[in-house]
């Protein structure tokens, strides 16, 4: 295995190389991802949509971090693009794509390795392939109107409006469904998504699980984060103003927990719902990834990866 110091004078003389970890929630990426990091001279960034948000631990699974001169470290890794939003404020794909690929070309001047990590096949397509997102300024009237109808109106409004960007997103998320279709409002030709593909190699690899060993991996991981105090978590966003509606549009560890905080269903029924609904949601992730996200390799085991890492970093351009 190549040693840190030697790798950090491969990626100096051929530095185009991106390598991307994704796969099912709770199937382990972080862990790999810091591993990869520190074998390969890498630093992460986090292609998670609520890890961008501060005061969002617990329930978006943020690695334990510690800040040291302003930047965030885990296990000696620099961390980047977790805690860059303010969960009250809308935070865009095509946001996470510009601070992402600065991100990417920093860590690359710097000798390192970028590792873009996630599981939100939305933020790691945008950058992998470099879609141009549309320009279209918000419109409050229009977001106002659009607010009053339902989540499943909204989905068969964008599915009636352009069916391909409805296969793309979360039908469970308002505020998404709210931005496509104020995209779409707003440019009266609807057009494809332009790509401009990234100049640089790109390696990625996803992690695959056994279904039942994903299963017992999620319930497990459930259980600690509410032993952690995902509860607290949800309950000390509520008193600093975040608002139920944006509670549900942050996924489903923060939609349940609002709903049992908000006694609309008992615990019981809140662990076992979120449960079966994470398992769903794990189906749904792993479907997106085969069928949107091209060349994936597909591992199960670590030292699968690592050599795979390995050929990657040493093949020239």
């Amino acid at each position: 295995m190549e040693s840190v110091k030697s790798t950090e004078r491969v990626l100096k003389q051929n530095n185009k190389k991106l390598l991307v970890i994704l796969g099912p929630t709770a199937s382990g990426k972080s862990d790999l991802a810091i591993k990869l990091a520190k074998l390969f001279n890498g630093e992460i960034i986090s292609a998670d949509s609520r890890q961008v948000y501060k005061g969002m631990d617990i329930g978006s699974g943020k690695v334990p971090l510690k800040k040291i001169k302003g930047k965030l470290y885990s296990n000696g890794i620099r961390h980047h693009l977790i805690d860059v939003a303010n969960p009250q404020e809308y935070f865009s794909a095509a946001q996470y794509q510009k601070l992402a690929l600065k991100a990417i070309k920093d860590i690359q001047k710097r000798g390192k390795l970028p590792i873009l990590c996630g599981g939100t096949g939305l933020y790691i397509s945008s950058v992998v392939e470099g879609w141009q997102f549309p320009k279209a300024k918000p419109n409050l009237k229009l977001r106002k109107e659009l607010e009053n109808l339902t989540g499943e109106e909204l989905f068969l409004k964008l599915k009636k409006l352009d069916a391909r960007r409805a296969k793309a997103i979360d039908k469970n998320n308002k505020r998404r469904l709210i931005r496509a279709l104020e995209i779409i409002l707003q440019n009266k030709k609807i057009e494809p998504l332009k790509k401009n593909p990234l100049k640089m190699e790109v390696l990625v690899i996803g992690i695959k699980k056994d279904k039942e060993v994903l299963r017992q991996k999620i319930k497990k991981r459930l259980e600690k984060r509410l032993k952690e105090g995902m509860i607290k978590e949800v309950k000390k966003l509520k008193q600093k103003g975040v608002s139920s509606k944006r509670l549900e549009d942050f996924g489903l560890e923060y939609r349940w927990v609002n709903r049992y905080l908000e006694k609309k269903i008992d615990y019981k029924e809140m662990k076992e719902t979120l449960e079966k609904e994470i398992i769903k949601y794990a189906k749904r992730q792993m479907t997106w990834f085969k069928n949107k996200i091209k060349r994936v390799k597909w591992v199960q085991l670590e030292k699968e990866a690592i050599i795979l890492v390995k050929k990657f970093l040493e093949k020239k351009n």
